[in-house]
């Protein structure tokens, strides 16, 4: 249970992430024979490090030292490949192993606690750092992500992985598929979950290592890597190529990479707020993996670590200028774009019996009191984050068509076969454009409300938030049928339109949900003038029942939330729901 009092809401950080280019490693190991492939069941894995030395920096402004190693898991003659699921939020967290056998897929289930959530193999590597009298400065252990960042190890892998591109953090997270894939290695470093150390200025040796659980159950050799590490310490206001050093610190700090400012059109789902330099290499976002969208949710992300080559990289554009703008996601790439269809639809519309999407919602999370700041002095708002899902076993496609000259577009729910064939449509209500910073963005209406339940279950308040921008922010359930492992508008900036545009479209895929942290005046509760006492929040998908879907039944979840404290002095306490202890 969870009582929290805040003044002000903490705004959620508008910087980017970063999505990773497969890229080759070159290591000091030799790749298993087929012989040795087939003498023992699963993948062959080994601990690598890509580079001998490291040069990581300790900020003035940001005190502590982020051991983003440059280690490696390898994975070598079948994918090393995990479901991790439970069956639901009054059960415990489950990991299986898939074991590729013969060319069939065999489940090998872990022992129990395992793992304890869905941000990855706890305690899995082992680091130590010395000092250059050989005295230990640092004893720990962190998680490994087998999402994060990687690249393949030999010319003849796979030119892509299928796996998804980070692990959950959303609290309500149902599951997850986590993998290395074969001739691939994946960076061990924890990102975001991990802690600064505490190191001046100077030389040291790290050691890093598997934890000993883990080399018995993946069969993993005991031969840890050492790097020699230089730390150097820097401010952000050194002046020039500062901006390359902030470049490299990001992604030594929180595992993205460039830690730019993503231009605030980008934000969509949260206000406007540009980070302070010294919280740049910090950026928080729901966990959907690659996105500009950070303004949607309260949690760290689960980003990938960025190979030291693409570091590099990105620090000599930094100091050449160049920056991401609109769409781009490393300052080279161009994310790719959903692309609406050309014209409206044409003929009689028709809902056909073909697979639908599943909304579904989860209770609301990230929970607190924040007051109305400036622009509504001397309120009380209870803020929150919630999230709708896609269940499947289709996507949920909409496209919105405007007339010229108007002010909005009409919505159109999109229907296709197995083949991917569309095969109907129906009208499904409106899109509207948002000027507000933060927004920018066109808006589909009437997608999910949000209101205050008092303890008998009738309404209190009602949020004013009622049209969204859909984007695949979090991954809830990935090893749901026709789960899609890397949905495409994770970016807000190809997924909602620019204010001139002729047609939008906005999909929310299987197995992914959307976000939506309500901080908010008229988007928040205003709680000023409600009694304390005992409330759910109900977060309820499709509530004009305009969308088709498979089942109607499974669109409300509630959130039991006790309301306390004076006035300008509110507080909520926030239960566990089953078995989540998440505010």
């Amino acid at each position: 249970m969870t009582t929290t009092r805040t003044n002000r809401l903490r705004r959620p950080l508008l910087a980017g992430t970063t999505a990773v280019a497969a890229m080759a490693v070159t290591v000091g190991f030799m790749a298993a024979t087929p012989d040795q492939a087939k003498a023992a069941p699963g993948p062959k894995l080994s601990l690598i490090a890509a580079t001998g030395s490291v040069t990581l920096t300790s900020w003035k402004e940001d005190p502590g030292v982020y051991l983003d190693l440059g280690t490696y898991l390898t994975a070598e003659g079948t994918p090393l490949e995990f479901k991790v699921t439970r069956k639901s939020y009054k059960d415990p967290v489950t990991i299986t192993q898939t074991v590729f056998e013969g060319g069939k897929a065999k489940a090998k289930t872990l022992p129990a606690g395992t793992v304890k959530d869905f941000s990855g193999l706890p305690g899995f590597a082992e680091i130590t750092v010395t000092d250059k009298n050989g005295k230990k400065v640092v004893s720990r252990t962190e998680s490994f992500c087998p999402n994060n960042a990687s690249g393949r190890v030999r010319p003849d892998a796979p030119s892509t992985s299928k796996y998804p591109e980070s692990c959950p953090t959303n609290p309500f997270t149902l599951g997850s598929v986590w993998g290395v894939e074969k001739g691939w290695a994946a960076n061990t470093y924890g990102g975001s979950y991990t802690q600064p150390v505490k190191l001046a200025a100077g030389a040291y040796t790290a050691k890093i290592g598997v934890a000993k659980k883990y080399r018995d159950l993946f069969g993993i050799a005991d031969k840890p890597a050492t790097v020699k590490v230089t730390v150097q310490e820097r401010s952000w206001e050194e002046g020039p190529g500062v901006a390359g050093a902030r470049s490299s610190a990001a992604g030594e700090h929180a595992g993205h990479g460039a830690g730019h400012q993503a231009p605030s059109a980008h934000a969509g789902h949260g206000p406007a707020h540009a980070p302070k330099p010294a919280q740049a290499g910090a950026p928080e976002t729901s966990g959907a993996g690659p996105s500009y969208n950070v303004g949607h949710g309260p949690l760290k992300a689960a980003p990938p670590a960025l190979p030291w080559a693409l570091k590099k990289q990105q620090a000599a554009r930094a100091d050449m200028g160049a920056a991401d703008t609109t769409g781009q996601t490393d300052g080279s790439r161009q994310a790719p774009a959903l692309t609406p269809l050309a014209k409206r639809p044409t003929g009689k519309a028709a809902v056909p019996n073909v697979p639908k999407p599943d909304l579904r919602s989860l209770p609301a999370y990230g929970i607190t009191i924040s007051d109305g700041g400036q622009n509504v002095p001397g309120k009380d708002y209870l803020a929150f984050s919630a999230n709708v899902w896609n269940a499947g076993p289709a996507q949920l496609v909409v496209d919105g068509f405007r007339s010229p000259g108007k002010a909005k577009m009409d919505a159109y729910q999109y229907f296709y076969d197995a083949n991917g064939k569309q095969v109907g449509y129906t009208p499904t209500g409106t899109m509207e454009w948002d000027p507000r910073p933060g927004h920018v963005h066109w808006h589909f209406t009437d997608f999910a409300s949000y209101r205050l339940l008092k303890a008998d279950k009738k309404e209190a308040v009602r949020s004013g938030k009622e049209a969204f921008c859909l984007a695949n922010t979090d991954a809830v359930d990935y090893t749901v049928k026709n789960a899609n492992w890397h949905p495409f508008n994770t970016d807000l900036a190809t997924a909602c339109g620019q204010e001139n545009s002729i047609s939008v479209r906005e999909v929310l895929d299987v197995g992914s949900g959307d976000t939506y942290t309500q901080d908010l005046p008229g988007q928040s509760f205003d709680i000023t003038d409600v009694p304390n006492g005992t409330y759910y929040i109900q977060v309820l998908a499709n509530p004009a029942k305009r969308l088709k879907e498979t089942n109607l039944d499974n669109n409300s979840a509630l959130r039991k939330v006790v309301l306390g404290g004076t006035p300008g002095a509110r507080t909520v306490t926030v239960p566990a729901h089953e078995l989540v202890n998440a505010n």
